[in-house]
């Protein structure tokens, strides 16, 4: 029998795996074998802001290896309620450029919408884990406001679809957005930011990519790999469907210590992004959000790892490292 929602609507195989991800700390050291000693950091940290973690994404993980660079990403830990300064919690400066509420203007040409506070994966490093989605997010109500903005401003050429996950919405919803998007006729770009292809590659299924295909925008999928081992043959295979429908794929990393901090690393990630059809974009240093400051690299290790990547492989394969400024006019980036 297929499960339905309480509407009595169909859901798909990404939806129910979505429903079923990883909650609670304490299935997730299970899972994987780790000492209960961890528990107590898991449990403070996750109150705070909460674990979720598809459980295909915990089956990449080592097995009683609590430094595996995907465990790390989601694990909550306790280092993340220490107060530390220069983090906060907009550090980017998101909440100065609202243009609407759900729409960010920061940069000449493009607009964000975010589109959804909602994610497949909690990441523990997230730069808006701290974002007021009741306020700030494109709900239906405001949506209106923010299609009407971009149509009145004929500078902008792209909107990037952001959150939280865009992804994380039904195609239905996602479809809808798009043809309204279709209708603005100075726009040219659809891009999408997004983990699910690598977190839920479930997701990358034909719903999505029918209307992906049938909108006019020429589509950009920006998706967010951190590792090497998180680009399985299930990754690979979303990736390839992808492509396949006319879409231009980008990968943006954060540099974190303790997962992706060297050379060696971070040429495997390319290489195998560059198999899978997806083109090395960013690696952006880490935004000063507060409770991630126990993944900061600083400028100089990272200009290191930048130099000794840049000599190891061929220039299209060497991502440009960045960082982001509040009010800075792009990405800034680390010169070599």
């Amino acid at each position: 029998m297929i499960p339905r929602t309480d509407d009595g609507r169909q859901t798909s195989a990404w939806q129910r795996e979505l429903a079923e991800a990883v909650r609670d700390p304490v299935e997730l050291l299970q899972l994987l074998g780790l000492p209960r000693e961890l528990l107590a950091g898991a449990h403070a940290a996750h109150g705070q802001f909460p674990l979720r973690v598809p459980r295909s994404y915990v089956d990449r993980m080592g097995k009683g290896d609590p430094r595996d660079p995907l465990l790390c990403q989601v694990l909550p830990l306790g280092e993340e309620l220490l107060a530390v300064a220069g983090f906060g919690d907009d550090p980017v400066g998101d909440l100065a450029a609202v243009a609407v509420p759900g729409l960010l203007h920061k940069y000449h040409g493009r607009a964000l919408l975010v589109a959804t506070g909602a994610c497949a994966v909690h990441c523990r490093y997230c730069f808006r884990r701290h974002y007021p989605y009741s306020e700030g997010a494109a709900t239906p109500q405001r949506l209106d406001d923010a299609l009407a903005h971009l149509a009145r401003d004929d500078s902008i050429s792209e909107v990037i679809l952001s959150g939280g996950d865009p992804l994380a919405l039904t195609d239905e919803r996602l479809a809808l957005l798009a043809e309204r998007l279709d209708a603005i006729a100075h726009l040219r770009r659809l891009r999408i930011h997004t983990r699910l292809p690598v977190v839920l590659p479930a997701r990358v299924d034909d719903h999505l990519l029918n209307w992906l295909a049938r909108t006019r925008l020429k589509r950009v999928v920006v998706i967010h790999a951190n590792h090497p081992n998180e680009i399985d043959d299930s990754v690979r295979l979303a990736l390839r469907r992808l492509a396949e429908c006319g879409t231009t794929l980008l990968n943006q990393s954060v540099l974190l210590r303790g997962v992706n901090d060297d050379s060696e690393v971070l040429a495997r990630l390319s290489e195998a992004l560059f198999d899978a059809g997806v083109m090395p974009y960013y690696v952006h240093l880490l935004d000063k959000v507060r409770g991630a400051a126990h993944f900061e690299v600083d400028a100089r290790s990272a200009q290191r790892i930048h130099e000794s990547l840049w000599k190891r492989l061929p220039g299209y394969l060497v991502p440009r490292f960045v960082r982001e400024e509040p009010g800075a006019p792009g990405k800034i980036p680390l010169s070599l």
